[in-house]
């Protein structure tokens, strides 16, 4: 009986080929796109854009810490927070509801199979009407309301609610259908409404994940106050085009260094509120 001699180890990957195949349609799908768009990185180290590229960066060193301006800076930033959190508590204002009314595990016509045509025509408004809200962004709807309602942080938080409202409702609705529906189908069958079956059968495994979303967009919205700030809204991003207009580069690189701090706590938010959830 010949003896079953062991086979060598492949020396070569067997799907190399496929993955330099892909590699190159998508260089030859992506070469196109950056021509249309002249995007020139090496133009950054050119002589005429490295001097003043690195003039300006040095007018960040060192940033400004006197007590007069940190004053100033605690002050805007609790505007800035003020202004999220405020925009975000009335996005969920209207998330909610139609969050509720576009998933298709809570629609009572929808435990026989097909959807009837007037909740199906019903989900399909809210939907659209989410599309419509997440399309325009909140730096269009903050001109848009610094003309109706001024200067100030109104402007501000009523961008941030309309943007992320439907932003909410989207992802809410995904990550409720994309769950275990069986729990809330139950209720539904007998006798429960709509809000127990959210509250006692998609909620509590969902709850976990809809947090950690909804603390993110918290911090994407921290982010936005800050450049609506640069059309009007108020805040600390107002605070920063004012430095920056005025050249004070320390000023900017202190803004800059509470931002990080303000993103870095969200983060360990995020995280501690997962932890406490799962």
């Amino acid at each position: 009986m010949a003896a079953v001699l062991p086979q060598r180890p492949a020396t070569r990957d067997p799907a190399w080929i496929g993955r330099v195949g892909w590699t190159l349609a998508a260089l030859v799908l992506l070469w196109p796109l950056l021509e249309w768009t002249e995007f020139k990185p090496w133009s950054l180290l050119a002589p005429e854009s490295l001097k003043p590229t690195l003039g300006f960066l040095a007018g960040f060193v060192p940033p400004r810490f006197d007590a007069e301006f940190l004053w100033l800076v605690a002050r805007e930033t609790w505007r800035t927070i003020a202004i999220a959190t405020a925009g975000l508590a009335l996005a969920l204002v209207l998330a909610l509801p139609l969050t509720l009314l576009s998933v298709r595990a809570l629609s009572l016509s929808g435990l026989a199979g097909r959807m009837a045509p007037l909740p199906a025509a019903l989900r399909f408004a809210v939907r659209g009407l989410m599309v419509v809200l997440r399309s325009v962004p909140e730096l269009v709807w903050a001109l848009v309301f610094v003309r109706v309602v001024g200067l100030g942080p109104t402007a501000g938080v009523l961008a941030i609610a309309l943007t992320y409202g439907g932003m909410l409702g989207k992802v809410y609705g995904e990550i409720l259908e994309s769950g275990d529906a069986h729990a809330a189908s139950s209720l539904l069958r007998n006798g429960a409404g709509r809000l127990q079956a959210f509250f006692y059968g998609l909620l509590p495994q969902n709850a976990a994940e809809l947090t950690s979303y909804t603390v993110y967009r918290w911090e994407c919205a921290i982010r936005s106050s800050a450049v609506l700030g640069f059309v009007g809204a108020g805040g600390l991003g107002q605070q920063m085009d004012s430095s920056m207009k005025m050249f004070n580069g320390g000023e900017v690189s202190t803004m800059l260094l509470v931002f990080i701090l303000l993103v870095a706590g969200t983060d360990r938010l995020s995280a501690w509120l997962r932890r406490v959830l799962a």
